[in-house]
């Protein structure tokens, strides 16, 4: 499998995941329909499915122009039948989803929002975590509680340590700031920022991490308890 990052809007990131070996793909929270429909048709491949990891119009705005235009089956979480556009599959927790050679987990991980999930394709060794888990950072609690942000971190945490993460934002800059001001002697946060700043300076995007590298930066991620969870969560809003 083939990941192409394709960037959206402000600061967003779709993902299309492609079949080399039947020219087929998968679209990841396609925030709008353009930037996707010009890499398919550039790179002339099959958009069969389309994959939403929350409601979000910001990764969800491209179903309905796509779909229209390619037939693609919308997957996403079963509570967010009412949310999600042009849904067709509905997915829960823990569920293995498999389509032609494309095999995922699914992951429901609340917080961010109540029906946020994740697609975690175990045999890739590679995850999509929307906006929950960022590369040193995670998403604001919108409709979850600060337990469930916490909980589905640890549950993201407990995967191999040379997972790739593909989250929904370049916000990693800004997040490498956050982590430095609380975490001031971590080594290893030092030498990532480094390397962040230069993708940055050659326009090359900060995605994707590892679930090694967010163990060793990422603040949220080394959070021990809830409250500490809580109160850096608090401070990151407000930052």
């Amino acid at each position: 499998m083939k990941i192409e990052i394709i960037p959206c809007l402000q600061d967003n990131y779709s993902y299309i995941i492609i079949d080399e070996s039947n020219n087929t793909a998968c679209v990841v929270d396609p925030s709008e329909a353009k930037p996707i429909i010009d890499f398919i048709n550039k790179k002339n491949i099959y958009l069969k499915y389309i994959l939403n990891t929350h409601h979000h119009f910001d990764h969800i705005g491209g179903n309905r122009d796509l779909k229209k235009k390619y037939n693609s089956i919308v997957v996403g979480f079963k509570n967010d039948i009412n949310r999600i556009p042009e849904i067709d599959i509905l997915v829960e927790d823990n569920q293995i989803w498999k389509a032609d050679n494309f095999e995922a987990k699914i992951f429901h991980i609340p917080g961010h929002t109540k029906g946020h999930i994740s697609f975690y394709f175990f045999k890739n060794k590679f995850i999509f975590t929307g906006d929950t888990l960022f590369s040193l950072g995670c998403g604001r609690i919108f409709e979850g509680t600060y337990k469930e942000m916490f909980d589905s971190l640890n549950r993201i945490k407990q995967l191999p340590k040379d997972t790739k993460i593909y989250c929904g934002h370049e916000y990693t800059l800004q997040n490498s700031r956050f982590c430095n001001k609380y975490d001031s002697n971590n080594l290893n946060l030092k030498k990532k920022i480094s390397e962040i700043n230069n993708k940055l300076k050659n326009n090359l995007p900060t995605v994707p991490s590892t679930i090694k590298d967010e163990l060793e930066c990422n603040i949220f991620l080394r959070a021990n308890n809830l409250e500490t969870f809580s109160k850096l969560r608090d401070l990151k809003d407000n930052f």
